[in-house]
């Protein structure tokens, strides 16, 4: 990692860590000594090309895959590790959800069972994304709330997506991809609803490829090249070099 990069490097205390994280499939490795620290209320970023290791470390996050080394750890409380890793509904239920790629909604069920089928209030706090304020910041989603999952627009599946994990009440939501396969319209939609989510505080690990749109949203960006963090800093140590831009995330 770079000095620029290493100078940056958050000193928020952490509510999601992973350390030395070193995973992969049978005997191909895909990820080698991963640090990565998100904050509370902090947006973070996850950038780089196809095939560089962002949906390995995605599940090792969620507890899909345990790494053959290092350790997880959300809320003070260890997570994951080699042969250790929690289920990924016992780490759902500690307040990591995750929206990911490809939406994968319900075709039968209407918007508003979805909301309300999965709705679940965290422990010892009053319920913030409630069904009604959910439709507050998908208004278009409270228009459909009667039809099923398979007679909305893609991008209407992926609010209801991200609505759906909301409901949850997340201390930490990762976005997969939110925007992938979405006319520009729907795309900007989706931006809006992140920076809606960032003034209200939530933490957020986005995975995304438009580099330019997540400039003003993000706090910190880390992008991975080969399995390995090659750089991570502030939106503003982005935006100045642009030869990052070009060299590991090929805009």
């Amino acid at each position: 990692m770079s000095a620029a990069a290493t100078a940056t490097t958050t000193t928020t205390k952490a509510l999601l860590e992973a350390k030395s994280i070193e995973a992969g499939y049978g005997a191909s490795q895909v990820l080698f000594g991963i640090d990565l620290k998100i904050g509370a209320g902090e947006v973070l970023a996850l950038l780089g090309r196809n095939g560089m290791g962002k949906s390995t470390l995605l599940k090792v996050l969620t507890g899909t895959l345990s790494p053959m080394r290092g350790d997880v750890h959300f809320g003070g409380d260890a997570i994951g590790g080699p042969n250790k890793s929690m289920r990924p509904d016992a780490i759902a239920r500690r307040g990591v959800a995750i929206v990911p790629e490809g939406r994968h909604v319900f075709p039968n069920l209407s918007v508003d069972e979805h909301l309300r089928a999965f709705a679940r209030p965290r422990p010892g706090s009053a319920p913030r994304w409630t069904v009604e304020a959910l439709y507050g910041l998908f208004p278009r989603l409270a228009e459909r709330k009667a039809n099923a999952g398979n007679q909305l627009s893609g991008g209407e599946q992926q609010m209801l997506a991200i609505a759906r994990a909301l409901s949850t009440h997340p201390r930490l939501l990762i976005l997969d991809e939110a925007t992938e396969g979405l006319a520009p319209v729907i795309r900007e939609e989706i931006w809006h609803c992140i920076a809606t989510l960032k003034s209200e505080g939530e933490a957020i690990l986005v995975v995304d490829k438009y580099v330019q749109r997540l400039l003003p949203l993000a706090d910190r960006h880390v992008i991975l090249e080969r399995g390995r963090v090659v750089w991570q800093g502030d939106s503003t140590a982005l935006d100045a070099d642009r030869s990052l831009w070009t060299r590991y995330l090929g805009v």
